[in-house]
């Protein structure tokens, strides 16, 4: 791959953004949907940045960094929920949508290792 943007978790991480945002859309805490919509930007945004990194040691660095805003944005997701800032079904999807990113980060950090 030649660049960040043919990479499948980029793309996940991207249309987890996307729905992170979308969810958030008519939340009046701005500080919530502050803090979970920079916690889904982190995830896209470290797999790119450890990609156009000029070592695999690098881009495992920035994959764990990744990994780990996939989990801020799943606690986020249970919040959102018990607060009624979002649906359960909505709250489950972004949980579930997380969840599997952060399956496939780890599995890319594994080939890197």
């Amino acid at each position: 791959m030649k660049q960040f943007e043919d990479l499948l978790i980029w793309k996940d991480a991207r249309s987890l953004v996307r729905l992170v945002y979308a969810y958030c859309n008519n939340i009046n805490d701005k500080s919530f949907t502050n803090q979970m919509q920079r916690a889904a930007i982190s995830i896209m945004n470290n797999i790119a940045e450890g990609f156009e990194r000029s070592s695999d040691k690098e881009f495992y660095r920035f994959l764990d960094i990744a990994k780990a805003s996939c989990g801020e944005v799943r606690s986020m997701s249970y919040l959102a929920s018990d607060l009624h800032y979002m649906s359960s079904d909505q709250s489950r999807e972004l949980e579930f949508k997380s969840r599997l990113l952060s399956g496939s980060i780890y599995n890319m950090m594994k080939y890197l290792k």
